[in-house]
């Protein structure tokens, strides 16, 4: 929707005008005459290819183009989970911003970071974050496999990846102070996802494990000590331990004599083990020795510096004899003394080597500013060819550009992640704020979070499954978002039921009654007009439209039929059904409602029934012919139909006053008779004398009664 003079949303161009080109393979020969593009279900363009006719060629071809939602990884279904699951905590965090707006107004503070903020941001990010999947291990096999170095767990995802490093540098203000560390944390989980584009120490790891089986001595085979540097370079101790206490002077029938080489290898793996970590916890299972303040992490880190040293001059080396062994542990001592030639040979990528920095070269890193000029560094020491999308990412957070970031979320990860990243970006800091919030004149008057949030509710509301949903983020968008939601809601189909009343309950929950009152007019014409009379009156009653419903009465009068005997009634007793007692917000189709009651009063006294039915019957005749509602051309057949009533042989069934009545109204349909635009009923011509000679021997024998 970019670009165009209709577009509900002024988007920016991006790239210097240039435009994503999605190939097109329908198969036709040319030449082709004509092309017509509409838009799909979901994120996708119909586009139809039309040849010239010909006798021997087909005529033309529908191919539908799927657009990219920013993710390969996760399926359709998966997408709508995520979109699904969101909402909630989105509407929540939304919710507690306008709380806090509130209270800000009161407390006339020039800033909301004062208060707990974050605290809210954060909670709402492990929210989504549990939407987007995670290392899900399995159950623990009955019996464990001595040599398997990983555990099998759910793939982890770009996305997911992407969520987490933003909230580590945005939302999480606990864990500021250990950023290194949740970086280290950080790879150890995604590591994996940077092997599409080049070697990495996890894949390293997988294709050692396959052929861990085969191997007859462990240490003698270089990979061995290959992988073991590598994964202490990241700083995976447990994997490290582990693997290293596979080496063959662990063998109960080596111990006695590879007594000193067994002896190193625990060394190693005792100091590897108890490395100093300046966190505050690790995760069950891992290894290392945590400290919460720098002075006890400090002196914790020069004293384990002094006894690698220590052992790294041991003169146990010289006893050892195997050759593979020795060295593979002195270049691992290397590492944990942070020798850059030992590291930048044990990582594969520059992420790897940047991790192992904070580990092992500068353990003591505080700062986003160092952090990003550490990058430069390793990425020229490190140069790839092929950019990974997490990597981008990763240098726009460090270099503290917040349009970057944004930029990046937006191409690599599609509108659901802009639109719910913003929340992060702006948690507890004021620069970030006001460059999201700001209103911008060449955005139409809206903020950079709320263009964002309406591109995404487009993308929703393009969709049959996810429209409903849409309006929760249409909502929180003050300058534009009801506008757009007064569109979606008129745009939707009144064709089915369940959406129409879901349509209607979205109105009631956002206070569009005009609109949920004129969807509901349109429901009714689109029902009468497609046979549904009975829906028709009824949204019609409910849009309370008066003018419709006065001309549907107007319809029905000319169908209901004019005699008792008249079958035509029957077909529309059911949708007088409809109108109930309470009528009066119907037009003329109260007297329907009414009619209907006299015919089958009426109905009952020609069956037979007994004098009470025929009382009955007359009530409602008083009540047709009393109510202004009741047409005039009705009066001559309603009383023709009576005529059993006038002439009960039993006793007269009106008193006088009701006689009088009848016969002034006959008076008023004759005078009436004498203007040009009177309608002639369909009655006999001696219908009138009938009436009025019934009425004049009922009015004497209640005179009599009386």
């Amino acid at each position: 929707m970019a670009g165009g003079e209709g577009a509900l949303v002024p988007v920016p161009s991006e790239n210097g005008g240039s435009v994503a080109v999605y190939p097109l393979h329908h198969g036709l020969n040319p030449p082709i005459a004509r092309l017509a593009i509409s838009w799909s279900r979901g994120n996708s363009l119909r586009v139809s290819v039309f040849r010239p006719p010909s006798e021997d060629q087909v005529g033309g071809k529908v191919v539908e183009v799927k657009l990219s939602n920013g993710d390969q990884e996760i399926t359709d279904a998966q997408w709508r989970r995520i979109e699904y699951g969101s909402v909630s905590p989105f509407a929540m965090l939304q919710s507690r911003r306008s709380s806090f707006s509130s209270l800000l107004k009161v407390s006339k503070s020039p800033s909301p970071y004062h208060l707990d903020w974050w605290e809210y941001v954060i909670e709402y990010s492990k929210d989504i974050s549990s939407l987007l999947g995670g290392r899900k291990l399995s159950p623990n096999p009955i019996i464990e496999e001595p040599k398997a170095i990983f555990k099998k767990g759910e793939e982890p995802t770009c996305l997911k990846a992407a969520w987490e490093l933003m909230e580590i540098f945005y939302a999480d203000k606990q864990s500021q102070a250990w950023l290194p560390e949740r970086l280290v944390d950080w790879l150890a989980d995604y590591d994996s996802l940077f092997s599409s584009t080049q070697r990495t120490i996890h894949s390293k790891l997988v294709d050692f494990q396959k052929d861990l089986v085969n191997i007859q001595v462990i240490e003698d085979d270089p990979r061995y000590w290959e992988v073991l540097s590598s994964a202490l370079a990241v700083g995976w101790l447990d994997i490290v331990v582990k693997v290293l206490r596979l080496h063959g002077s662990y063998q109960l029938d080596q111990l006695s004599n590879r007594e000193i080489e067994n002896g190193l290898v625990e060394a190693v793996a005792v100091l590897i083990s108890k490395m100093p970590r300046l966190r505050p916890e690790s995760a069950v299972g891992k290894l290392g020795e945590c400290f919460k303040s720098k002075p006890e992490f400090s002196k914790a880190w020069e004293k384990w510096r002094a006894q690698i040293t220590k052992l790294d001059c041991s003169a146990f080396w010289i006893q050892c004899d195997n050759h593979q062994t020795r060295e593979g542990l002195k270049g691992m001592l290397q590492i944990m003394l942070g020798n850059i030639d030992s590291i930048h040979m044990a990582t594969c990528h520059w992420i790897e080597l940047y991790v192992s920095h904070f580990l092992y070269i500068r353990p003591f890193t505080m700062g986003i500013e160092s952090m990003y000029n550490l990058v430069l560094k390793c990425i020229q020491m490190k140069p790839v060819s092929n950019t990974h999308r997490l990597t981008g990412l990763l240098i726009a957070i460090l270099e503290e550009n917040t349009e970057v970031v944004l930029a990046e979320c937006s191409k690599e990860y599609g509108p659901w992640m802009v639109a719910h990243a913003v929340e992060l970006l702006s948690a507890g800091s004021e620069q970030a704020e006001i460059l999201l919030y700001d209103e911008r004149d060449n955005l139409g008057g809206i903020s950079i979070g709320e263009l964002y949030r309406l591109i995404y509710a487009q993308v929703l509301s393009s969709h049959s499954l996810t429209w409903q949903i849409a309006p929760i983020y249409l909502t929180s968008c003050m300058k534009q978002g009801m506008g757009l939601l007064e569109i979606l809601l008129y745009r939707q189909s009144v064709r089915h039921n369940e959406s129409l009343l879901k349509n209607i309950e979205l109105c009631r929950l956002y206070g569009l009654n005009h609109i949920s009152s004129n969807i509901m007019k349109v429901a009714g014409v689109y029902d009468w007009k497609h046979g549904r009379k009975g829906s028709g009156v009824y949204w019609l009653q409910q849009a309370d439209d008066a003018n419709r419903l006065h001309r549907i009465a107007q319809q029905l009068f000319d169908s209901v039929g004019k005699s008792i005997s008249d079958e035509s009634f029957k077909q529309w007793e059911g949708v007088i059904e409809l109108l109930g007692s309470d009528s009066k917000s119907a037009g003329g189709l109260e007297f329907l409602h009414k009619y209907r009651d006299f015919k089958r009063f009426l109905q009952q006294v020609t069956s037979g029934k007994s004098t009470e039915a025929a009382r009955q019957a007359v009530d409602s005749l008083i009540l047709l012919m009393k109510n202004p509602s009741t047409p005039q051309r009705f009066w001559l057949p309603l009383l023709y139909d009576s005529l059993k009533l006038f002439n009960w042989q039993d006793c007269p069934l009106l008193n006088v006053s009701e006689t009088n009545l009848l016969l002034n109204k006959l008076q008023e349909l004759s005078l009436a008779r004498l203007r040009p635009d009177f309608k002639e009923s369909s009655l006999p011509p001696e219908a009138l004398g009938c009436v009025r000679l019934a009425l004049a021997t009922n009015l004497g024998r209640a005179i009599l009664d009386e």
